[in-house]
């Protein structure tokens, strides 16, 4: 018998068993393309050739092709390096630190995540490789022994502390989700028909049996990595943020970074997840396992890191104004008023002000607003690097040398192009791959039942839930009535 929460709404909604959940997901890597899926790879993968474009550019005829110069020598590129290492936070934060919470909503959704955050990882370690101007030396970055020449690495410098981190925190992530698509591989391995088919999934599920032992050890191992990633979430970006907070650029030169960073990581990571999620739902029609409850709950979380990111900024200017160094209050009162006023005013209101709107449930529960109001974030969250960046250096302690930076053609290129990359690797992704994880939303099933009541708002609202019989002991099974 299963049992039905009477006030908490189902995660799984459509009275699913579990041959139709194995059924619905496989259905999507079983069957071929649909239409929606082609479009969107096909926009993926023009913007996918604009990168590769903007990479010959840059390789072939070397940063000169970007828009930096003297004063502002650091702008677009480690903007969107931090934009896209941000949006990988998400990742993790849902995957791990929620299945150490035991939040059974993270089920349908964690495998695309996981899966964001190692293409966003990716998108994010182009910039500072192209940035080198000779990318082929990239290993460079890396402690090897002297043997290429009198040349060693900065072990005091932060950006090799980002060489560690974000190294450390894509291995753990891609172990962390290939581990959970071993029994979801063997359960299309089991079903597929064709030679082809059936050799890669068998490869890819490491001959998985299924086995009580082997649940046993599956699970182990999750929780293991689930306690070494959770710490990696917050310290993939605070590291991030040392890049800045170590300097003595007015602006950049302050305590509040680590947490500042972490909390908009997570921000902009939600952001995307969302958008995700709302693409994948609707391409791979998929909304009786992302439902609304889902939506809202990740909305919820968004608006509160947004709330967190507002008071990060109030408490900038109060830093600022505190300290009395008038450097240091410059760049602030610039930032807001300066040539870049307008990065500025579109930071706060895409950050600050929009995000609040989620206190409405009509905005919550809204698929279309929703998906409007990630665009938004994501958009903010860019901005806001900018200004970070490019508004403390344009201005620094020597008025003779102050400049303003613009965007050249191959860096706007280079942005579009790593989104049509991650796009393009998340398509292909959630086509061959089982982009929601069978195995654990089979075990939040009890939220459903197959043969009886769903959840009733109704019901809910006036507290009628049913009562074990008379005499019953309190944690007997509760009959229902499949009519009820």
């Amino acid at each position: 018998m299963q049992h039905v929460s009477a006030v908490r709404e189902p995660l799984v909604t459509g009275g699913k068993t579990l041959h139709d959940v194995t059924q619905d997901i496989c259905y999507q890597v079983e069957a071929k393309p649909n239409i929606r899926w082609m479009a969107a790879l096909s926009v993926a993968l023009f913007f996918l050739g604009v990168f590769f474009y903007s990479v010959y550019r840059t390789v072939w005829y070397g940063i000169g092709e970007w828009g930096l110069n003297k004063t502002v020598n650091w702008a677009w590129d480690i903007t969107n390096f931090v934009w896209w290492v941000g949006i990988g936070h998400a990742g993790t934060l849902i995957s791990a630190v929620l299945l150490l919470f035991r939040q059974k909503w993270r089920s349908s959704i964690n495998r695309a995540a996981e899966a964001m955050t190692i293409f966003a990882v990716i998108c994010a370690a182009m910039f500072p490789v192209l940035h080198m101007g000779r990318p082929w030396l990239a290993y460079w970055v890396f402690p090897f022994q002297n043997t290429f020449g009198s040349l060693w690495v900065n072990f005091n410098s932060p950006l090799l502390w980002d060489v560690f981190a974000i190294s450390t925190y894509f291995t753990v992530s891609l172990v962390f989700w290939y581990i959970g698509l071993i029994p979801d591989f063997a359960s299309i391995r089991d079903r597929a028909k064709g030679t082809i088919a059936k050799f890669s999934y068998s490869m890819l599920s490491f001959g998985w049996k299924g086995s009580a032992k082997a649940w046993s050890r599956y699970e182990t191992v999750s929780l293991i990595l689930a306690g070494v990633s959770t710490p990696l979430v917050l310290s993939v970006h605070t590291i991030v943020s040392m890049d800045f907070a170590t300097s003595v650029v007015p602006g950049w030169h302050t305590t509040i970074f680590p947490p500042y960073f972490v909390a908009g990581a997570i921000f902009s990571g939600f952001a995307m997840v969302l958008t995700l999620m709302l693409i994948t739902r609707v391409v791979f029609r998929l909304e009786d396992y992302i439902t609304l409850e889902h939506i809202a709950l990740m909305n919820k979380i968004m608006m509160v890191t947004g709330s967190i990111v507002g008071v990060a900024y109030i408490t900038e200017f109060f830093i600022a104004w505190y300290s009395q160094v008038e450097f240091e209050q410059y760049a602030f009162i610039n930032r807001a008023t300066g040539p870049y006023w307008w990065a500025y005013a579109s930071m706060m209101t895409c950050n600050v002000i929009t995000p609040q709107l989620v206190w409405f449930r009509r905005v919550r529960y809204s698929i279309p607003l929703t998906f409007i109001l990630s665009i938004i974030v994501n958009i903010g969250m860019w901005f806001e690097r900018f200004v970070i960046i490019v508004t403390s250096l344009h201005r620094d302690y020597l008025p003779s040398s102050w400049a303003m930076f613009s965007p050249s053609i191959i860096d706007i290129g280079l942005y579009l192009g790593t989104l049509g990359l991650f796009f393009t690797l998340f398509l292909l992704f959630a086509k061959f791959f089982p982009v929601i994880n069978m195995a654990e939303v089979k075990t939040i099933l009890k939220y459903t039942v197959d043969n009886g009541p769903t959840y009733n708002p109704q019901k809910a609202a006036h507290a009628h839930a049913p009562q074990p019989a008379i005499g019953a002991p309190a944690s007997a099974p509760i009959t229902y009535n499949k009519h009820d």
